[in-house]
Protein backbone atom coordinates (compact mmCIF):
# COMPACT_ATOMS: atom_id res chain seq x y z
CA UNK A 1 0.00 0.00 0.00
CA UNK A 2 1.35 3.50 -0.73
CA UNK A 3 1.64 6.25 1.79
CA UNK A 4 -0.92 8.08 -0.08
CA UNK A 5 -3.54 5.04 0.23
CA UNK A 6 -2.73 4.71 4.09
CA UNK A 7 -5.80 5.27 6.15
CA UNK A 8 -5.70 8.59 8.70
CA UNK A 9 -5.15 7.89 11.94
CA UNK A 10 -8.29 9.06 13.29
CA UNK A 11 -9.82 6.10 10.34
CA UNK A 12 -7.33 3.53 12.70
CA UNK A 13 -8.72 4.82 16.42
CA UNK A 14 -12.29 4.34 15.30
CA UNK A 15 -11.95 0.70 13.62
CA UNK A 16 -10.40 -0.27 16.88
CA UNK A 17 -13.23 1.43 18.81
CA UNK A 18 -11.36 4.25 19.86
CA UNK A 19 -13.06 7.78 19.35
CA UNK A 20 -10.65 10.61 19.36
CA UNK A 21 -12.84 13.43 20.48
CA UNK A 22 -13.94 11.35 23.07
CA UNK A 23 -10.65 9.21 23.95
CA UNK A 24 -7.93 10.51 22.95
CA UNK A 25 -5.60 12.07 25.42
CA UNK A 26 -3.62 15.34 24.84
CA UNK A 27 0.16 15.66 26.21
CA UNK A 28 0.90 19.21 26.46
CA UNK A 29 4.32 20.69 27.76
CA UNK A 30 4.81 20.79 31.39
CA UNK A 31 3.61 17.31 32.07
CA UNK A 32 -0.48 18.42 31.29
CA UNK A 33 -2.92 16.17 30.24
CA UNK A 34 -6.26 17.18 28.76
CA UNK A 35 -9.15 14.75 27.89
CA UNK A 36 -8.77 12.83 30.92
CA UNK A 37 -11.94 10.80 32.02
CA UNK A 38 -11.07 7.22 33.95
CA UNK A 39 -14.95 6.61 33.42
CA UNK A 40 -14.09 5.66 29.75
CA UNK A 41 -13.40 2.51 29.65
CA UNK A 42 -11.63 2.48 26.62
CA UNK A 43 -8.88 5.28 27.73
CA UNK A 44 -8.96 3.80 30.88
CA UNK A 45 -7.45 0.22 29.55
CA UNK A 46 -5.64 1.59 26.67
CA UNK A 47 -2.69 3.85 29.09
CA UNK A 48 -5.04 5.40 31.23
CA UNK A 49 -4.72 3.23 34.51
CA UNK A 50 -0.65 3.47 33.86
CA UNK A 51 -0.64 7.22 33.92
CA UNK A 52 -3.14 7.04 37.38
CA UNK A 53 -0.68 4.59 39.01
CA UNK A 54 1.92 6.22 38.35
CA UNK A 55 1.06 9.38 40.08
CA UNK A 56 -0.49 7.74 43.03
CA UNK A 57 2.73 6.10 43.77
CA UNK A 58 4.67 9.37 43.24
CA UNK A 59 2.07 11.22 45.38
CA UNK A 60 1.75 8.38 48.00
CA UNK A 61 5.56 9.12 49.29
CA UNK A 62 5.31 12.57 49.08
CA UNK A 63 2.27 12.46 51.13
CA UNK A 64 4.20 10.03 53.24
CA UNK A 65 7.06 12.29 54.00
CA UNK A 66 4.25 14.91 54.96
CA UNK A 67 2.86 12.88 57.63
CA UNK A 68 6.23 12.38 59.15
CA UNK A 69 6.87 16.05 59.09
CA UNK A 70 3.75 16.24 60.43
CA UNK A 71 4.24 13.91 63.19
CA UNK A 72 7.66 14.80 64.27
CA UNK A 73 6.90 16.40 67.56
CA UNK A 74 4.45 13.48 68.56
CA UNK A 75 7.86 11.29 69.51
CA UNK A 76 10.34 14.56 69.73
CA UNK A 77 8.72 15.83 72.89
CA UNK A 78 8.84 12.60 74.92
CA UNK A 79 13.01 12.92 74.20
CA UNK A 80 12.75 16.81 75.40
CA UNK A 81 13.73 16.34 78.78
CA UNK A 82 16.57 13.82 78.33
CA UNK A 83 18.00 16.61 76.09
CA UNK A 84 17.82 19.53 78.64
CA UNK A 85 14.16 21.07 77.88
CA UNK A 86 12.10 21.51 80.88
CA UNK A 87 8.72 22.49 79.97
CA UNK A 88 5.52 21.32 81.61
CA UNK A 89 2.82 19.05 80.50
CA UNK A 90 0.43 22.01 79.28
CA UNK A 91 3.83 23.46 76.89
CA UNK A 92 4.19 19.64 76.18
CA UNK A 93 0.37 19.20 75.07
CA UNK A 94 1.04 22.21 72.69
CA UNK A 95 3.82 21.06 71.04
CA UNK A 96 2.28 17.56 70.41
CA UNK A 97 -1.57 19.37 69.09
CA UNK A 98 0.03 22.85 67.50
CA UNK A 99 1.21 20.95 64.44
CA UNK A 100 -2.70 19.18 63.97
CA UNK A 101 -4.01 22.76 64.37
CA UNK A 102 -1.88 24.15 61.82
CA UNK A 103 -2.31 21.15 59.58
CA UNK A 104 -5.78 20.83 59.40
CA UNK A 105 -6.58 24.64 58.91
CA UNK A 106 -3.95 24.71 55.90
CA UNK A 107 -6.09 21.86 54.16
CA UNK A 108 -8.58 24.25 52.92
CA UNK A 109 -6.61 26.53 50.78
CA UNK A 110 -4.34 23.49 49.90
CA UNK A 111 -7.46 22.19 48.48
CA UNK A 112 -7.49 24.89 45.95
CA UNK A 113 -3.97 25.23 45.00
CA UNK A 114 -4.37 21.75 43.24
CA UNK A 115 -6.36 23.24 40.45
CA UNK A 116 -4.60 26.40 40.52
CA UNK A 117 -1.00 24.87 40.15
CA UNK A 118 -1.77 21.32 38.85
CA UNK A 119 -1.33 18.26 40.83
CA UNK A 120 2.19 17.41 39.87
CA UNK A 121 3.28 21.48 39.99
CA UNK A 122 1.70 21.85 43.22
CA UNK A 123 3.25 18.16 44.99
CA UNK A 124 6.81 19.85 43.98
CA UNK A 125 6.07 22.76 46.03
CA UNK A 126 4.66 21.54 48.60
CA UNK A 127 7.52 19.08 49.53
CA UNK A 128 9.65 21.95 49.22
CA UNK A 129 8.02 23.36 51.87
CA UNK A 130 8.52 20.68 54.15
CA UNK A 131 12.41 21.35 54.40
CA UNK A 132 11.85 24.29 56.71
CA UNK A 133 10.26 22.44 59.31
CA UNK A 134 13.15 19.67 59.11
CA UNK A 135 15.91 21.52 59.39
CA UNK A 136 14.35 24.13 61.43
CA UNK A 137 13.52 21.37 63.94
CA UNK A 138 16.96 20.17 63.90
CA UNK A 139 18.47 23.53 64.91
CA UNK A 140 16.34 23.92 67.41
CA UNK A 141 16.44 20.91 69.61
CA UNK A 142 20.04 21.07 69.19
CA UNK A 143 20.45 24.30 71.89
CA UNK A 144 18.25 23.40 75.22
CA UNK A 145 17.94 26.98 75.89
CA UNK A 146 15.62 27.29 72.64
CA UNK A 147 12.61 29.17 74.30
CA UNK A 148 9.20 27.99 74.87
CA UNK A 149 7.74 30.28 71.53
CA UNK A 150 10.33 29.62 69.49
CA UNK A 151 9.94 25.91 69.72
CA UNK A 152 5.83 26.38 69.14
CA UNK A 153 5.97 28.47 66.05
CA UNK A 154 8.52 25.49 64.46
CA UNK A 155 5.89 22.97 65.78
CA UNK A 156 3.60 24.87 63.90
CA UNK A 157 5.49 24.72 60.80
CA UNK A 158 4.94 21.38 60.80
CA UNK A 159 1.70 21.59 59.71
CA UNK A 160 2.66 21.93 56.26
CA UNK A 161 2.94 18.42 56.31
CA UNK A 162 -0.99 17.63 57.19
CA UNK A 163 -1.99 20.17 54.67
CA UNK A 164 -0.29 17.96 51.97
CA UNK A 165 -2.94 15.41 52.54
CA UNK A 166 -5.77 17.27 51.55
CA UNK A 167 -4.30 18.92 48.14
CA UNK A 168 -3.13 14.51 47.25
CA UNK A 169 -6.46 13.20 48.12
CA UNK A 170 -8.13 15.92 45.90
CA UNK A 171 -5.88 15.47 42.72
CA UNK A 172 -6.17 11.61 43.14
CA UNK A 173 -9.85 11.33 43.11
CA UNK A 174 -9.62 12.97 39.83
CA UNK A 175 -7.53 10.07 38.31
CA UNK A 176 -9.86 6.64 39.53
CA UNK A 177 -13.09 5.86 38.17
CA UNK A 178 -15.97 6.04 40.76
CA UNK A 179 -15.81 1.83 41.20
CA UNK A 180 -12.17 2.23 42.36
CA UNK A 181 -12.22 5.38 44.36
CA UNK A 182 -12.34 3.77 47.70
CA UNK A 183 -9.36 1.76 46.92
CA UNK A 184 -6.96 4.13 45.40
CA UNK A 185 -7.96 7.01 48.08
CA UNK A 186 -7.48 4.26 50.96
CA UNK A 187 -4.08 3.43 49.57
CA UNK A 188 -2.73 7.31 49.02
CA UNK A 189 -4.26 8.06 52.64
CA UNK A 190 -2.71 4.56 53.92
CA UNK A 191 0.83 5.49 52.34
CA UNK A 192 0.39 8.87 53.89
CA UNK A 193 -0.52 7.48 56.96
CA UNK A 194 2.13 5.45 57.45
CA UNK A 195 4.90 8.69 57.67
CA UNK A 196 3.26 9.12 61.25
CA UNK A 197 4.35 5.33 62.21
CA UNK A 198 7.72 5.58 60.94
CA UNK A 199 8.50 8.91 62.33
CA UNK A 200 7.77 7.31 65.59
CA UNK A 201 9.61 4.47 64.91
CA UNK A 202 12.88 5.72 63.23
CA UNK A 203 13.43 9.15 65.38
CA UNK A 204 14.40 7.32 68.63
CA UNK A 205 16.58 4.90 66.58
CA UNK A 206 18.19 7.41 64.85
CA UNK A 207 18.79 9.85 67.43
CA UNK A 208 20.54 7.50 69.66
CA UNK A 209 23.27 5.82 67.56
CA UNK A 210 26.44 7.02 67.92
CA UNK A 211 25.29 9.01 70.61
CA UNK A 212 27.31 9.25 73.53
CA UNK A 213 25.86 10.87 76.75
CA UNK A 214 23.63 12.62 75.18
CA UNK A 215 20.99 12.20 71.90
CA UNK A 216 21.71 13.07 68.86
CA UNK A 217 18.14 14.73 68.45
CA UNK A 218 18.27 17.22 65.92
CA UNK A 219 18.91 14.04 63.77
CA UNK A 220 14.96 13.76 64.11
CA UNK A 221 15.01 16.37 61.85
CA UNK A 222 17.67 16.82 59.53
CA UNK A 223 17.61 12.63 58.18
CA UNK A 224 14.16 13.19 56.21
CA UNK A 225 16.03 15.85 53.83
CA UNK A 226 17.27 13.60 51.51
CA UNK A 227 13.97 12.06 50.96
CA UNK A 228 12.36 15.16 50.36
CA UNK A 229 14.37 15.82 47.89
CA UNK A 230 14.02 12.64 46.12
CA UNK A 231 9.94 13.71 46.07
CA UNK A 232 10.67 16.79 44.96
CA UNK A 233 12.39 15.34 42.08
CA UNK A 234 10.12 12.15 41.67
CA UNK A 235 6.82 14.19 41.39
CA UNK A 236 9.14 16.64 38.80
CA UNK A 237 9.92 13.45 36.61
CA UNK A 238 6.83 11.49 36.79
CA UNK A 239 3.75 12.89 37.73
CA UNK A 240 1.10 15.03 35.85
CA UNK A 241 -1.01 17.57 36.14
CA UNK A 242 -5.14 17.21 34.44
CA UNK A 243 -5.93 20.22 32.69
CA UNK A 244 -10.02 18.97 33.87
CA UNK A 245 -9.42 19.13 37.68
CA UNK A 246 -10.87 22.28 38.90
CA UNK A 247 -12.64 22.43 41.99
CA UNK A 248 -13.63 25.74 41.09
CA UNK A 249 -14.66 28.72 44.33
CA UNK A 250 -18.30 28.00 42.85
CA UNK A 251 -18.14 24.64 43.24
CA UNK A 252 -16.82 24.91 47.12
CA UNK A 253 -19.40 26.97 47.74
CA UNK A 254 -21.78 24.60 46.26
CA UNK A 255 -20.47 21.87 48.50
CA UNK A 256 -20.35 24.06 51.50
CA UNK A 257 -24.12 24.35 51.56
CA UNK A 258 -24.69 21.08 51.15
CA UNK A 259 -25.67 19.55 54.66
CA UNK A 260 -23.87 16.07 54.46
CA UNK A 261 -20.82 17.65 54.16
CA UNK A 262 -20.87 18.98 57.73
CA UNK A 263 -22.60 15.40 58.95
CA UNK A 264 -19.87 13.64 56.81
CA UNK A 265 -17.35 16.31 58.27
CA UNK A 266 -18.33 15.50 61.98
CA UNK A 267 -17.90 11.92 61.37
CA UNK A 268 -14.37 12.37 59.59
CA UNK A 269 -13.60 13.87 62.74
CA UNK A 270 -14.61 10.62 64.87
CA UNK A 271 -12.30 8.59 62.18
CA UNK A 272 -9.14 10.53 60.96
CA UNK A 273 -9.19 12.39 63.67
CA UNK A 274 -9.33 9.94 66.43
CA UNK A 275 -6.46 8.09 64.21
CA UNK A 276 -4.29 11.25 63.95
CA UNK A 277 -4.95 12.56 68.03
CA UNK A 278 -4.21 9.35 69.10
CA UNK A 279 -1.25 8.47 67.02
CA UNK A 280 0.23 12.39 67.88
CA UNK A 281 -0.46 11.69 71.99
CA UNK A 282 0.38 8.00 72.30
CA UNK A 283 4.21 8.55 72.94
CA UNK A 284 3.20 10.57 75.46
CA UNK A 285 0.33 8.72 77.16
CA UNK A 286 2.66 5.47 77.30
CA UNK A 287 5.64 7.44 78.73
CA UNK A 288 3.29 9.00 81.81
CA UNK A 289 0.85 5.65 82.20
CA UNK A 290 3.72 3.17 81.66
CA UNK A 291 7.51 5.05 82.13
CA UNK A 292 9.57 1.65 81.83
CA UNK A 293 7.89 0.79 78.84
CA UNK A 294 8.21 3.73 77.39
CA UNK A 295 11.31 2.45 75.26
CA UNK A 296 13.55 -0.80 74.44
CA UNK A 297 17.02 -1.33 73.95
CA UNK A 298 17.73 -2.33 70.09
CA UNK A 299 21.64 -2.69 70.75
CA UNK A 300 23.03 0.51 71.11
CA UNK A 301 19.58 2.00 70.20
CA UNK A 302 16.24 2.85 71.20
CA UNK A 303 12.58 1.86 70.48
CA UNK A 304 9.33 3.15 71.25
CA UNK A 305 6.16 0.64 70.72
CA UNK A 306 3.91 3.80 70.02
CA UNK A 307 4.70 3.48 66.58
CA UNK A 308 2.34 0.10 66.33
CA UNK A 309 -0.93 2.39 66.85
CA UNK A 310 -0.08 4.85 64.05
CA UNK A 311 1.31 1.60 61.89
CA UNK A 312 -2.06 -0.55 62.67
CA UNK A 313 -4.22 1.96 62.34
CA UNK A 314 -2.58 3.23 58.40
CA UNK A 315 -2.84 -0.20 57.17
CA UNK A 316 -6.27 -0.54 57.97
CA UNK A 317 -7.21 2.18 56.46
CA UNK A 318 -7.20 0.43 52.48
CA UNK A 319 -8.99 -2.03 53.97
CA UNK A 320 -11.85 0.15 55.41
CA UNK A 321 -11.71 1.79 51.58
CA UNK A 322 -12.22 -2.08 49.92
CA UNK A 323 -15.24 -2.94 52.14
CA UNK A 324 -16.90 0.41 51.60
CA UNK A 325 -16.44 -0.57 47.90
CA UNK A 326 -18.04 -3.76 48.03
CA UNK A 327 -20.65 -3.19 51.33
CA UNK A 328 -20.86 0.46 51.07
CA UNK A 329 -19.39 2.88 53.44
CA UNK A 330 -21.86 3.52 55.76
CA UNK A 331 -21.84 0.13 57.42
CA UNK A 332 -18.45 -0.19 57.47
CA UNK A 333 -18.54 3.14 59.64
CA UNK A 334 -21.54 2.53 61.49
CA UNK A 335 -18.69 -0.83 63.08
CA UNK A 336 -16.16 0.78 63.27
CA UNK A 337 -17.60 3.84 65.51
CA UNK A 338 -18.93 0.54 67.82
CA UNK A 339 -15.80 -0.96 67.58
CA UNK A 340 -13.77 2.49 68.69
CA UNK A 341 -16.45 2.40 71.17
CA UNK A 342 -15.19 -0.98 72.75
CA UNK A 343 -11.73 -0.42 72.19
CA UNK A 344 -11.94 2.88 74.51
CA UNK A 345 -14.13 1.36 77.25
CA UNK A 346 -11.06 -1.93 77.65
CA UNK A 347 -8.31 0.99 77.37
CA UNK A 348 -9.94 2.56 80.82
CA UNK A 349 -10.32 -0.84 82.22
CA UNK A 350 -6.58 -1.82 81.51
CA UNK A 351 -5.04 1.69 83.15
CA UNK A 352 -7.01 0.41 86.50
CA UNK A 353 -5.23 -3.10 85.87
CA UNK A 354 -2.18 -1.15 85.03
CA UNK A 355 -0.95 -3.77 82.43
CA UNK A 356 0.41 -2.32 79.71
CA UNK A 357 0.45 -5.36 77.26
CA UNK A 358 -3.25 -5.03 77.61
CA UNK A 359 -3.23 -1.45 77.31
CA UNK A 360 -1.34 -1.67 74.06
CA UNK A 361 -4.01 -4.32 72.74
CA UNK A 362 -6.64 -2.30 74.02
CA UNK A 363 -5.23 1.12 71.97
CA UNK A 364 -4.27 -0.83 69.01
CA UNK A 365 -7.72 -2.07 68.39
CA UNK A 366 -9.09 1.73 68.27
CA UNK A 367 -6.38 2.61 65.78
CA UNK A 368 -7.45 -0.45 63.67
CA UNK A 369 -11.30 0.55 63.89
CA UNK A 370 -10.32 4.34 63.20
CA UNK A 371 -8.42 3.43 60.35
CA UNK A 372 -10.71 1.29 59.09
CA UNK A 373 -13.26 4.09 59.52
CA UNK A 374 -10.84 6.44 58.11
CA UNK A 375 -11.23 4.92 54.42
CA UNK A 376 -15.06 3.59 55.00
CA UNK A 377 -15.89 7.77 55.93
CA UNK A 378 -14.00 8.97 52.90
CA UNK A 379 -15.31 6.85 50.53
CA UNK A 380 -19.13 7.62 51.78
CA UNK A 381 -18.34 11.47 50.13
CA UNK A 382 -18.37 10.58 46.80
CA UNK A 383 -21.39 8.62 47.18
CA UNK A 384 -23.09 10.73 48.82
CA UNK A 385 -22.45 13.77 46.43
CA UNK A 386 -23.34 11.20 43.21
CA UNK A 387 -26.40 10.77 45.23
CA UNK A 388 -27.43 13.99 45.96
CA UNK A 389 -27.07 15.11 42.46
CA UNK A 390 -29.90 11.94 41.34
CA UNK A 391 -27.61 9.55 39.57
CA UNK A 392 -29.17 5.85 39.76
CA UNK A 393 -26.36 4.02 41.34
CA UNK A 394 -24.63 6.44 43.70
CA UNK A 395 -22.23 3.65 44.40
CA UNK A 396 -20.80 3.54 40.80
CA UNK A 397 -21.69 6.51 39.50
CA UNK A 398 -19.64 10.07 40.72
CA UNK A 399 -21.94 11.95 38.61
CA UNK A 400 -21.18 14.80 35.80
CA UNK A 401 -18.32 16.94 35.89
CA UNK A 402 -19.92 19.87 38.17
CA UNK A 403 -20.83 17.05 40.51
CA UNK A 404 -16.87 15.51 40.79
CA UNK A 405 -15.48 19.18 41.22
CA UNK A 406 -17.90 19.45 44.11
CA UNK A 407 -16.76 16.13 45.29
CA UNK A 408 -13.27 17.37 45.31
CA UNK A 409 -13.79 20.48 47.05
CA UNK A 410 -16.17 18.55 49.69
CA UNK A 411 -13.25 16.04 50.18
CA UNK A 412 -10.71 19.52 50.88
CA UNK A 413 -13.32 20.60 53.46
CA UNK A 414 -14.23 17.07 55.24
CA UNK A 415 -10.22 16.79 55.62
CA UNK A 416 -9.66 19.57 56.92
CA UNK A 417 -12.32 19.80 59.50
CA UNK A 418 -11.24 16.22 60.92
CA UNK A 419 -8.17 16.76 60.92
CA UNK A 420 -8.88 19.38 63.63
CA UNK A 421 -9.23 16.04 65.81
CA UNK A 422 -5.65 15.84 65.94
CA UNK A 423 -6.14 19.19 67.75
CA UNK A 424 -8.60 18.53 70.40
CA UNK A 425 -7.85 15.02 71.47
CA UNK A 426 -4.44 15.91 72.75
CA UNK A 427 -5.97 18.84 74.41
CA UNK A 428 -8.55 17.39 75.76
CA UNK A 429 -6.70 14.64 77.15
CA UNK A 430 -4.18 17.12 78.77
CA UNK A 431 -6.80 18.96 80.44
CA UNK A 432 -7.69 15.47 82.12
CA UNK A 433 -4.45 14.93 83.51
CA UNK A 434 -3.70 18.75 84.64
CA UNK A 435 -7.57 18.08 86.16
CA UNK A 436 -7.83 14.97 87.89
CA UNK A 437 -4.32 13.44 87.72
CA UNK A 438 -5.49 11.32 85.02
CA UNK A 439 -6.68 10.42 81.49
CA UNK A 440 -9.92 8.47 82.40
CA UNK A 441 -12.43 11.03 82.55
CA UNK A 442 -11.52 12.26 78.63
CA UNK A 443 -11.72 8.65 77.44
CA UNK A 444 -15.06 8.01 79.08
CA UNK A 445 -16.13 11.17 76.72
CA UNK A 446 -14.62 9.45 73.50
CA UNK A 447 -16.71 6.36 74.35
CA UNK A 448 -20.00 9.08 74.63
CA UNK A 449 -18.71 10.42 71.20
CA UNK A 450 -18.67 7.17 69.29
CA UNK A 451 -21.60 6.23 70.20
CA UNK A 452 -23.38 9.38 69.35
CA UNK A 453 -21.50 9.23 65.59
CA UNK A 454 -22.77 5.43 65.20
CA UNK A 455 -25.99 6.57 65.69
CA UNK A 456 -25.82 9.36 63.16
CA UNK A 457 -24.28 7.50 60.87
CA UNK A 458 -27.01 4.80 61.04
CA UNK A 459 -29.41 7.18 61.12
CA UNK A 460 -29.01 9.48 58.34
CA UNK A 461 -27.28 6.82 55.86
CA UNK A 462 -29.07 3.58 56.48
CA UNK A 463 -32.01 4.26 57.57
CA UNK A 464 -34.76 3.88 54.27
CA UNK A 465 -36.68 7.22 54.89
CA UNK A 466 -33.27 8.81 54.54
CA UNK A 467 -32.68 11.96 51.68
CA UNK A 468 -30.31 9.34 50.00
CA UNK A 469 -31.95 6.21 50.65
CA UNK A 470 -32.08 3.15 47.98
CA UNK A 471 -28.33 4.21 47.61
CA UNK A 472 -25.64 1.95 48.76
CA UNK A 473 -23.82 4.76 50.48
Amino acid sequence: MSPSSTPPESTIQTAIGLHPAHDALGHRPGRWIDNWNPENHVQWEGGGRAIAARNLKWSIFAEFLGFVVWQLWSIVVVQLPAAGFTFDTGQIFWLISMPSLVGATLRLPYTFLVPRFGGRNWTMISAALLLIPAIALGVAVGNPETPFPAMLLIAALAGFGGGNFASSMSNITYFYPQSQKGWALGLNAAGGNLGASVAQFAVPIVITLGAVGSLNLPFAGFIWVPFILVAIWGAWKYMDNLSNAKADFAASAAAVREPHLWILAVLYIGTFGSFIGFASVFPKLIADQFPTFSSFAVGSASLSLAFLGALVGSLARPAGGRLADRFGGALITVAAFGTMAVGALLVIWTLTLGNFWAFLASFLVIFVASGVGNGSTYRMIPSVFAARSGVTDAHRDSGDVGTQRKTAAALGVISAVGAYGGFIIPQVLGLSKTATGDYTSAIYGFVGVYVVMMAITAFVYLRRGSSVGGHRI
